[in-house]
């Protein structure tokens, strides 16, 4: 075996994306239901990126939360299931179980747009490999 060779052919998620990731700033919900079926669970959150198959999030208080749950961006009213890729304190990057449409994600960039946000970088793209260092 050659030295080094044998991590030439491996992908990382970090440097290679399917979908350009934009970055933005909507207040959402996150849903999730408890543990035993027992009711749900409602937390305030940010959408801080967003692409067609996850997104960035910034949550109130994540005490109790599982890592399933249901994304609600405010004003759209669409809910959308999540699995968490990780946790950082009260952030966290979530893999959409379904890909959002293009039409989705134009709304929230859109919708984003329009609500004035002042950040120099919001609607930009994130570099590959930015994701969670771009903030």
């Amino acid at each position: 075996m050659e030295s080094g060779n044998h991590l030439r052919g491996v992908t990382s998620e970090m440097y290679e994306r399917r979908w350009d990731r934009f970055q933005v700033k909507r207040p959402a919900r996150i849903m999730a239901v408890r543990s035993g079926l027992s009711g749900t669970v409602s937390r305030s959150a940010t959408v801080l990126d967003i692409s067609r198959g996850g997104a960035g999030i910034e949550i109130d208080g994540t005490m109790g939360l599982g890592s399933h749950y249901y994304l609600e961006i405010l004003g759209l009213g669409t809910r959308i299931g999540c699995a968490e890729a990780f946790r950082k304190g009260n952030r966290a990057g979530v893999k959409f179980i379904l890909p959002i449409s293009e039409t989705l994600l134009q709304r929230v960039v859109r919708a984003d747009f329009m609500m004035g946000n002042n950040l120099d970088d919001v609607g930009k793209s994130v570099l590959p490999g930015m994701g969670r260092l771009a903030r």
